[in-house]
């Protein structure tokens, strides 16, 4: 959850990368698929035959380990591009996608993805992003507190998942449909460490119900990540 010296959010998504021209156009030669929350997006193991471009809505990506453990990588939202990696590579899927949240994608062949970044010269751009997307991976199961991590890492999602009006604290509640336990997954730690984590974040207007997290005063969490930053 890093930002640049002069306090503006780094850049994240591959539509911060390309800029909005080369995304829409990108969209504009995709065909739009809707997908429900719990929907499985891309399939660790499987050949890269496309990609997906977020519209609208969040997914997490998860990884089986060799140990058979699961990983919940990262979570990914509008304006991010899904899958291009076992594209470029030629390779397979190396983890999946599901969503959760209804979701809007646009879909675009291999061949024709292949040949939209060659058009438009954006091999040097995926390399920087998906080098930033690996730095955020490794950044959420860093050092420091869990409490902080945990509040950082629930204000970005609430940041590329929520109506603006909410992300900018003018809405009530927001419920994230995740279990402390995949929240332990992407921190790296322990379901029994996300729970005393969301204790110490009740002060913050964060609880945790049935398979859902509930932040009920988004600026005072952000208040708590600069706090404990």
């Amino acid at each position: 959850m890093t930002e640049h010296d002069g306090g503006e959010p780094a850049q994240r998504s591959l539509r911060d990368f390309t800029g909005e021209t080369v995304w829409d156009a990108l969209l504009e030669r995709s065909f739009e698929r809707r997908h429900p929350a719990g929907s499985v997006l891309l399939r660790q193991g499987e050949p890269g035959t496309h990609v997906l471009a977020v519209i609208t809505g969040v997914a997490k990506v998860i990884r089986q380990e060799r140990s058979g453990d699961m990983s919940l990588l990262a979570f990914r939202g509008p304006g991010e591009l899904l899958g291009e990696v076992a594209v470029l590579d030629d390779g397979v899927r190396s983890a999946s996608v599901e969503t959760i949240s209804p979701c809007v994608v646009g879909v675009m062949a291999k061949a024709e993805f292949l040949a939209f970044v060659s058009r438009h010269g954006l091999f040097p751009t995926l390399v920087r992003y998906a080098l930033t997307r690996l730095r955020e991976s490794d950044e959420a199961r860093g050092g420091g507190e869990i409490p902080a991590r945990l509040a950082a890492a629930l204000v970005y999602l609430i940041d590329i998942s929520a109506q603006p009006h909410i992300a900018q604290g003018a809405g009530g509640p927001v419920e994230l449909a995740l279990t402390r336990h995949e929240l332990a997954q992407h921190l790296g730690t322990s379901r029994n460490t996300v729970t005393a984590a969301l204790r110490a974040l009740a002060s913050c207007g964060v609880h945790a119900g049935r398979k859902r997290i509930i932040v009920d005063d988004l600026p005072a969490l952000r208040l708590c990540v600069v706090r404990e930053a």
